[in-house]
């Protein structure tokens, strides 16, 4: 039983608006840290600097800020009295693997291409999430549109393997991002139904910032341990406020989930994704991206997916 009270149904537009601001602010963010981790030559190390970055922002605001305290004594109280499950507790994790996938593929495969392997992975899982009630929205129907919105995100992530992209990059690098976008319909769900029982989006992010924090530290220790430290640290201010970014899209997320469905709010955050990352990659092209026609195609592509999916958004049943 959720903590708070239900809060008002945000509008279609504004809701999906929202989904799409989390995927322009992520698209920059897989940028930065993608860069970091090629100054640092040690993704794993971007990875834990950007997330215990993003944690010690979090700290601050949660302290200073009334809901930010209230969240985190009802977080506690859950916790003691064993009404919030351990797994709600675990989004961190599908972060931490999508910052460190961020920064051991980003700089080489392109913006571009790490999104599409990211939308194969959401769409597919939340189409499952949603049809099985996992999100907070609970049971949404996965109708005729959504089916072919789905089906249109993976038709772009196959116009992103055009041409010799098999050859030039390392397949595991093509899979990161699908796992990762496996991972994020997951955090995203969960994330929303944490928010419902601790009352505020900010400690649910601030439970997914310690869990990858942890995670990635200890990562970051064995890469280390393993390879060596970086011979150097970057200078520049801005390849450090990737954390910023993920605290910001990551409450955003669990904010507007309840409203949206894992699925379309996955769509939103695609084609703000991919919009950002073809002005990224023409602006700042990375070493094997796949050009700027197949690009723009894929960008068509996956927004079509989104205007398909959004016709049957009031096709709802079973909420929590």
């Amino acid at each position: 039983m959720s903590s708070a009270s239900p809060s008002p149904r945000l509008p279609a537009a504004v809701a999906l608006s929202g989904a799409v601001l989390v995927g322009m602010m992520t698209a920059i963010q897989a940028r930065i840290n993608g860069e970091l981790g090629l100054r640092l030559d040690d993704g794993l190390v971007a990875a834990a600097i950007s997330f215990g970055s993003g944690l010690l922002l979090l700290i601050v605001l949660s302290g200073v800020l009334p809901a930010g305290r209230r969240g985190f004594r009802a977080l506690v109280s859950g916790v003691r009295q064993r009404t919030i499950p351990w797994w709600m507790l675990a989004g961190g994790a599908a972060g931490a693997l999508t910052v460190a996938t961020q920064g051991l593929a980003v700089a080489v495969i392109g913006v571009s291409l790490f999104t599409v392997g990211v939308v194969a992975g959401q769409t597919v899982n939340g189409l499952v999430l949603d049809r099985a009630g996992y999100g907070p929205a609970g049971v949404v129907a996965v109708t005729v549109p959504r089916l072919i919105g789905g089906a249109l995100a993976l038709v772009a992530v196959g116009v992103s393997l055009q041409g010799d992209v098999l050859q030039r990059i390392p397949l595991w690098m093509l899979l990161l991002p699908l796992v990762a976008g496996v991972g994020i319909a997951w955090q995203q769900a969960t994330n929303g139904r944490l928010r419902q029982r601790v009352g505020t989006p900010l400690t649910a992010t601030l439970v997914n910032f310690i869990g990858g924090t942890v995670l990635l530290l200890a990562a970051a220790v064995v890469s280390v341990l393993w390879r060596g430290a970086p011979d150097a640290v970057p200078a520049e201010p801005w390849l450090y406020v990737g954390g910023a970014i993920g605290v910001f899209y990551i409450f955003l997320s669990a904010a507007l989930v309840v409203h949206t469905g894992v699925l379309l709010l996955g769509l939103g955050t695609v084609a703000g994704q991919l919009l950002t990352a073809l002005v990224i990659d023409v602006v700042w092209p990375a070493s094997s991206g796949p050009g700027w026609a197949v690009e723009l195609l894929m960008v068509t592509v996956a927004l079509a997916s989104v205007v398909v999916a959004a016709a049957p958004w009031r096709a709802r049943r079973g909420r929590d």
